[in-house]
């Protein structure tokens, strides 16, 4: 009898590889019974990463989402599954041992049946305590290989890491060959070698498309005995994204392998229901690079699921950068220019960091690494000379145990900062604080929610919770959406823009002024926390990049006020950019005579934040 392969939709993910948003409530609800009639999908992805994190921020309840978005999965019979980052459950940074226990607790009472856990530093000691806590919540726990090609990480090295994973209860494990530079060959052995450790283990193959290796890959995981193959629907397949159903299921079949049928039909419909999503307002954050297959990935190895939002922060990027160039009468680079040096300081970084697999966060971290370089050497400064304490935390071993030895240059750079390198459990630094978010909830007179689910997205997301419940979040995001659209569909260059829109935030309207080009645009929302100091007297301390200033990176820190001293090296606020908090340090000893723009506000380079006298 031939062997069966099972197909899933990785439906969240295929928007995560193309663009920066995913689909709203409404939307998910009115293309599911399509995708069920399609008949050929045993599993979708329906949530985790970033799903509940972008929702957020365009002012929808991600949990409302979760429960009306797996229902009709559910009644039709097919398992739904989502993503979770170990240590960091669905955020960029770790979690307390209370949250993460919470987190499953929640999604599986939201109706979602597997949790792929996975590890970007394929440290055992991050993914099995989400084992044991999504077991223990009744779900099925999927424990995850990542996948990438440098010299540490060979055949044996991911068949032994199973063997881990196996011995401590995983249900599943799956291949995540989040970049697609996994090699065909070692593809298909590690998957041998793991059936012959355990024949009835299910395996499931992750995959993404764009440096072209995918679908060799696809079918020699599957000769090796791989039980699901996840898979996308044009017009979200291929690029920076996955293998299209028909394509990979047309393979499987030439190959004697059984497969389900494809009702074409109600593929058609998906398709035109994706491509009315992408006209409404997806498309305008997926970048038409992401559309397209490129080899070039194969040297960076950077994840499909990244590139989507790579591509939107270098338009933002290559802006300010040539702004900068543009001031100093040096030549403007394209973005073909930038995105090569990126990818060449990318394949220099990673070695230098230890080789963790680049897979959200540390795929982010590595990538902001080797672009806040390129940006700091075009602009004729010293390598390494700006980067993000979260950063440091990767190199330090503080989120775990790298892959691979720290090149010693950034070893001396830690001892000079006082930093120190830790090989302790990842979890002993990040102490319990859902009391403390139940606190504030209870002073803010907010619900815990059903299930504590309102709780666990307050402790998960903190930053992006608070902008939601203020409105804050759906004012910026109406405003970009339609500066957006105002410059796409502008008739002419010079037509007439809108310079504001009017947005209704929780039955309230605001006015939102809309800024183009090198303006700053200046958002109203329905609570604007950091209210404005009128300028004093002392230094300019300046954005050192563009992004959105916060006074706090979470709610555990105090922020700084007019009036406090500082010292020299003080972290006075932060810049968010790229997914990354930045500190900004004060330069001089003195007091804080003036903060100029507000939490949530976006800024440039070289903008005045602050003044200290």
């Amino acid at each position: 009898m031939s062997k069966e392969v099972k197909f899933s939709l990785v439906f969240r993910d295929m928007w995560q590889s193309a663009g920066k948003y995913q689909p709203r409530v409404d939307q998910l609800l009115k293309v599911a019974p399509a995708i069920i009639k399609m008949g050929c999908f045993d599993r979708v992805e329906t949530n985790g990463g970033g799903f509940e994190q972008v929702n957020l921020l365009y002012g929808e309840n991600p949990n409302k989402s979760v429960r009306e978005w797996t229902k009709p999965f559910h009644e039709a019979g097919i398992q739904t599954h989502m993503l979770d980052r170990a240590l960091n459950a669905l955020r960029m940074s770790p979690c307390p041992k209370d949250l993460r226990q919470l987190f499953y607790k929640v999604k599986k009472a939201q109706g979602t049946d597997i949790t792929r856990i996975f590890c970007g530093l394929n440290d055992t000691r991050n993914i099995i305590p989400s084992i044991q806590y999504a077991k223990a919540a009744g779900m099925i726990a999927q424990a995850s290989l990542c996948m990438t090609h440098s010299p540490i990480h060979t055949v044996d090295y991911y068949v032994n890491m199973a063997k881990v994973l196996i011995d401590a209860g995983a249900d599943e494990i799956c291949l995540k060959d989040m970049a697609g530079i996994g090699r065909p060959e070692s593809l298909g052995k590690i998957v041998k070698g793991i059936k012959a450790y355990k024949k009835d283990i299910i395996i499931q193959y992750h995959s993404h498309s764009g440096p072209g290796f995918n679908m060799a890959s696809i079918l020699e995981v599957c000769k090796n005995g791989c039980d699901y193959v996840d898979t996308a629907v044009a017009p979200l397949a291929w690029g920076t994204g996955h293998a299209d159903i028909i394509a990979v299921q047309e393979m499987l079949k030439d190959a004697g392998f059984k497969v389900k049928e494809i009702n074409m039909e109600a593929y058609m419909e998906v398709r035109s229901q994706i491509q009315e999503m992408m006209d409404d307002f997806l498309g305008y954050y997926c970048p038409e690079l992401n559309r397209i297959n490129n080899s070039l990935l194969v040297k960076p190895g950077l994840p499909g699921g990244m590139m989507g939002s790579l591509m939107t922060d270098l338009e933002e990027n290559l802006r300010s950068l040539n702004k900068w160039k543009s001031k100093h009468g040096e030549k403007e680079l394209t973005t073909d220019e930038l995105l090569i040096k990126l990818f060449d300081e990318v394949a220099y970084v990673w070695p230098k960091v230890g080789y963790p697999c680049l897979v959200t966060p540390f795929s982010q971290y590595v990538k902001n690494l080797a672009l806040m370089n390129v940006m700091q050497m075009e602009k004729g400064k010293e390598r390494w000379s700006m980067i993000a304490d979260t950063i440091w935390d990767m190199i330090l071993g503080k989120a775990g145990q790298l892959p691979g030895p720290v090149a010693p240059e950034l070893v001396e750079m830690a001892k000079a900062e006082g930093r120190k390198f830790l090989d302790t459990d990842p979890q002993e630094n990040y102490p319990d604080n859902l009391d403390d978010y139940r606190y504030k909830m209870a002073q803010k007179g907010w619900e815990l929610g059903e299930d504590d689910e309102e709780l666990f997205e307050y402790a998960m997301h903190p930053t992006q919770y608070e902008a939601y419940k203020s409105g804050k979040a759906k004012a910026d995001f109406e405003a970009d959406l339609a500066r957006r659209k105002a410059e796409k569909n502008a008739p002419a260059a010079g037509a007439n823009l809108p310079e504001s829109i009017t947005v209704n935030v929780n039955g309230q309207n605001y006015k939102v002024d809309i800024a183009y080009g090198d303006n700053v645009p200046s958002t109203s929302s329905a609570q604007d926390n950091a209210a404005q100091a009128p300028a004093g007297e002392g230094a300019d301390l300046l954005a050192p990049l563009e992004g959105k200033f916060f006074r706090v990176k979470d709610t555990g820190e105090t922020p700084k006020n007019v009036g406090d001293a500082v010292k020299e090296g003080d972290v006075v606020g932060y810049i968010e950019a790229m997914k990354t908090y930045n500190a900004i340090k004060a330069d001089r000893d003195g007091v804080i005579t003036a903060i100029l723009v507000n939490s949530g506000d976006s800024v440039e380079e070289d903008d005045v934040i602050m003044k200290i006298g």
